[in-house]
Parts: C-alpha cells; structure tokens; sequence
C-alpha cells in the first residue's frame, strides 16, 4: 500500500470513529433526558404515556392514602388547575405533606395514573423547582382569566 492510500485509510478510519462515538453519546443522552409536565399539561394529554418524566405541583389536600402494605402510597397532585392521580411505591421525603410542593418520576399509564419511581419534596418554603413554579403561576393565570 502506498503512504498516501494508508494516509487516506488512517483519515477514513478515525473519521468512522468519531461519528460512531458521538451517536452513541447522543443516544445515551436522549435516552436519559427527562422532561417536565405540569398536571395541566398531562390531562391536556401533552405527555408521554409509557415514557418518563417528570409532574410537579403541590400535593392535594386529604389526598394522601397509604396502603395496608405500608410502602404503598397514593395521592394526587394538582396544580391548581387540574389534577392527577400518582402512586408510588417507597420511602418519601420527610418533608413530603399535603399543600406543599412536589416534583414526582415515572410514567404515565393508560388508565391517567402516574406511577412513580421517585419522589421529591420542596426542602424548605421558599424553594420549588422553577418549572413547577412557572406552571403554577400559568394555572393561578388561567383560573383566574376563566372566572372573570
């Protein structure tokens, strides 16, 4: 082989390689994104049913159930607007409580229940995650626009 084909070759070959490295980067990358929905968006039937993401907003009021298995638990979270059954299966947050901020995990099932596999509460009263907070304020808009 002459010294300007292996050049070519050499050219070719760590070309291929890098194009095979960043498609396996950008798979991982796709494959690890997570997305987030308020309970608006979901009843609106804008989130991924199968797939997972993420619902925040504030825990309703009496929703709270917890199974007789002990680790079971049951509740909804609302944003004012509408609101979304979820249960989970785990340990929660210590301060995971009924009227307060709530980002859960998981993926949505065909019957409108979220099932997470995570769930984080706000860790103190002035902190929430800003796109929960953003979808908070726009359902607080919409309520108060429908009313009027």
């Amino acid at each position: 082989m002459k010294p300007r084909h292996r050049k070519l070759a050499i050219i070719v070959s760590g070309v291929s390689a890098l194009g095979i490295a960043a498609a396996l980067v950008l798979n991982a990358f796709e494959s690890n994104m997570v997305f987030f929905f308020s309970p608006s968006q979901v009843a609106a039937n804008e989130a991924p049913v199968g797939k997972s993401f993420r619902i925040g907003g504030l825990v309703e009021e009496g929703s709270i159930k917890r199974q007789s298995d002990g680790v079971t638990v049951n509740f909804v979270v609302t944003d004012t607007a509408k609101v979304i059954p979820v249960v989970y299966t785990g340990i929660l947050p210590d301060l995971f409580k009924e009227g307060k901020g709530v980002v859960a995990q998981g993926k949505l099932s065909a019957d409108g229940v979220f099932r997470a596999d995570e769930v984080l509460a706000k860790h103190d009263e002035n902190y929430m995650p800003p796109e929960a907070a953003g979808a908070l304020e726009q359902a607080r808009i919409q309520k108060t626009v429908m009313t009027q």
